[in-house]
């Protein structure tokens, strides 16, 4: 998800600076789901695999440190981490969503889970 945040900023950055190319900026003009890697099939995509990452990934990780880790609050402490940055990655990639998709698209093509569930998923693993 964050070099799909990256690739966004850099279009944008591009854009808002004026390229000279005339040719580049035919094709940055575009609004950015016309871009090829922002399609919302692609972004779908990218949805889809960092939501089964989450569910097949992370519990085998969990699973670990609780069995090197008995004290609850030291899992705790050194998950927060890893949550916050999985959480914030969505946050960025939903607040791109809403500025550049149609709601349609967002709830019927890409179907990104929503904060709190997403929150309730990390929270469930500990």
């Amino acid at each position: 998800m964050l070099s799909f945040v990256t690739k966004v900023t850099a279009v944008k950055f591009a854009l808002s600076s004026g390229i000279q190319n005339q040719k580049l900026e035919s094709v940055m003009a575009k609004p950015l789901k016309d871009q090829a890697f922002a399609s919302p099939d692609k972004v779908a995509e990218l949805v889809q695999k960092v939501s089964a990452a989450i569910q097949q990934e992370l519990p085998p990780v969990m699973a670990k440190m609780k069995l090197y880790l008995q004290n609850p609050s030291t899992r705790t402490i050194l998950f927060k981490p890893i949550k916050t940055n999985i959480v914030e990655a969505h946050v960025q990639v939903q607040s791109m969503l809403k500025a550049e998709y149609s709601p349609e698209e967002i709830q019927n093509i890409i179907n990104m889970v929503s904060i709190q569930d997403l929150q309730a998923q990390l929270c469930n693993l500990l």
